[in-house]
């Protein structure tokens, strides 16, 4: 068992800028097939699994094929992003780097499908950071479930008082919240509330004050 601590990394939004890029995508889908209030409807799915976002998206659109939608997306997001395009958010590349020289154990958990994840990790050159890789399509139950910080912090072998989850999205934090773990949101296009406050232990601006506060801090 690792007596040190952990750091595990959600992917959408914390590593990659791809929020802001798969929610151009939907809005410009929905305008030619008349989806309205497309953004609020995207904002609720940030954070969770295919299987979830598909009935959030059949709940506001219960006409539409969400399978299709999804296909529609993929495809227009890998012709923009694919093959290394996809924007690095800043600091990751030099936080990972740190961590690892430190020797710190690195997770990273994604609601996105885990063939997708390592192909857009391992295209940015960013891989070989991480020691545990695990999806969304790899757990029963989608973010804010546990589940999938549990299953990285065994890969791990960390127990979950001692992992960080470096987040984003409200869901993430109310996951590593309830994994009993340690959440520290770095907001991306969801800006924190009275709840994010009060379950996030610290809410910072960007990626390397998350690692200064966590070195600082264990």
């Amino acid at each position: 068992m690792n007596e040190g601590f952990a750091v595990l990394f959600d992917m959408d939004g914390v590593i990659f800028d791809s929020e802001r890029a798969v929610l151009a995508v939907w809005q410009e889908l929905a305008a030619e097939l008349g989806l309205r209030e497309i953004e609020a409807v995207f904002r609720r799915c940030i954070g969770t699994n295919k299987d979830r976002t598909r009935g959030i998206f059949l709940q506001a659109y219960p006409e539409q094929d969400f399978s299709a939608f999804d296909r529609l997306c993929r495809a227009r997001f890998q012709a923009r992003y694919g093959g290394g395009r996809l924007p690095v958010k800043p600091g990751a590349r030099e936080t990972l780097a740190s961590f690892k020289a430190r020797g710190v154990p690195l997770a990273l958990a994604s609601s996105t499908d885990s063939s997708v994840v390592r192909q857009e990790l391992d295209e940015a050159g960013l891989l070989e950071y991480f020691d545990a890789v695990v999806g969304g399509d790899q757990v029963k139950r989608s973010k804010p479930d546990p589940e999938i910080f549990l299953t990285a912090a065994s890969l791990l072998k960390t127990e979950p008082a001692r992992c960080f989850v470096i987040e984003d999205s409200f869901n993430g934090v109310r996951a590593a919240a309830a994994a009993g773990m340690r959440p520290v949101m770095v907001p991306d296009l969801l800006p924190p509330d009275g709840e994010m406050e009060r379950l996030a232990e610290a809410i910072l601006p960007d990626l390397a004050a998350a690692k200064r506060y966590i070195i600082n801090v264990f």
